[in-house]
């Protein structure tokens, strides 16, 4: 793949589900603005069917 064609995609690094934990939305943001420099980017999501959330890692 071309540099340019790879500019702006994220590249799934690793993904850890867990039990929900209310505040865990700060952990993430505090991440995000921590690591920004270092190209990393984190997600979070809920699944309430399962009863789980999950953190995702992407390299920018």
């Amino acid at each position: 793949m071309k540099e340019k064609e790879k500019e702006g995609k994220l590249e799934l690094i690793a993904t850890k589900s867990f039990a929900p934990y209310a505040e865990m939305y700060k952990v993430i943001d505090f991440l995000n603005k921590s690591l920004k420099h270092k190209k990393v980017m984190f997600g979070l999501t809920k699944d309430p069917e399962k009863g789980t959330m999950t953190i995702s890692i992407y390299e920018i």
